[in-house]
């Protein structure tokens, strides 16, 4: 985001959200915890929107968000579980999922202008996962997205055909209910087979979707490695970022295939330069 002009600042003693844990054990917590997070960040000057760059905590919040402008008596009772903290939630932040402003405000055109290693050639799945796009379908939408398309041509990249984008990974399942998910997660990289990687918007999704990788090729009988990256990792490689810059060494499935023809477009491009 610095890369392109954006300056974030940090919410002052923010906490979890609740997660998919909270609502659970309280359906008030789950509410309460992301309000906490809203109400602390009322308090900051000069500040009117939220940038979220986990799909779960923008659910989150933005469940909240709507609940502050169009349940009163809700919000009452969110209010005085603040009391505790000596917080008081109005409802004047707008939640945005990261994405959003991507796409919306920052938009390819200064991303293209911004251009530093385009990373021409490259084959890429958008996958956008559930929970950016359900139910607050505020900026795409969640049967068929295409935010992140414009976002990904900008910097020189290809999009792989495909109609996976907004399906589940299976989310938090697959810690409760993994048959489901390791299913869930197999179709969408045998979808992908073809790219040179997904990119995606959630990091739930980028774990599901790296982290088990091993284990559902043997149930699958075939090779489904494939590279995952974050939207923002996929685009700070385009912006001249390193990949310590970009920690791409916690990254779980980077494949030998992926950097090899990363250098080659990295090198194709000095060349040009």
């Amino acid at each position: 985001m610095g890369e392109l002009g954006a300056e974030l600042v940090e919410i002052e003693d923010w906490t979890c959200c609740g997660a998919s844990a909270a609502e659970a054990t309280s359906y008030l917590l789950s509410l309460s915890l992301p309000a906490c997070i809203l109400a602390k960040a009322e308090k900051m000057d000069d500040t009117s929107q939220i940038l979220v760059p986990c799909s779960a905590c923008y659910l989150n919040l933005k469940k909240v968000e709507e609940i502050s402008r169009n349940n009163i008596e809700l919000l009452n009772k969110i209010n005085t579980v603040l009391q505790e903290e000596n917080l008081h939630l109005q409802g004047k932040m707008k939640v945005r999922h990261l994405l959003d402003i991507l796409a919306r405000d920052i938009g390819p055109a200064k991303i293209f202008a911004n251009l530093k290693s385009p990373l021409t050639g490259l084959n890429i799945a958008p996958y956008y996962g559930c929970q950016c796009l359900r139910p607050y379908s505020v900026f795409d939408d969640p049967e068929e997205p295409r935010s992140m398309e414009p976002v990904i041509e900008a910097v020189g990249a290809k999009i792989h055909p495909w109609d996976m984008g907004g399906r589940c990974c299976g989310a938090s399942h697959m810690t409760t209910k993994p048959d489901v998910a390791l299913e869930l997660v197999a179709a969408i990289l045998k979808a992908a087979k073809g790219a040179d990687a997904i990119v995606t918007v959630c990091p739930m999704c980028q774990m599901n979707l790296e982290a088990y990788q091993k284990k559902i090729s043997g149930m699958s009988g075939e090779d489904l490695s494939m590279t995952i990256l974050y939207l923002p990792q996929f685009l700070g490689l385009a912006l001249g970022l390193s990949e310590q810059d970009l920690r791409m060494d916690l990254n779980l499935s980077i494949t030998k295939a992926f950097r090899d023809k990363l250098n080659r477009t990295q090198i194709s491009a000095d060349i040009h330069r």
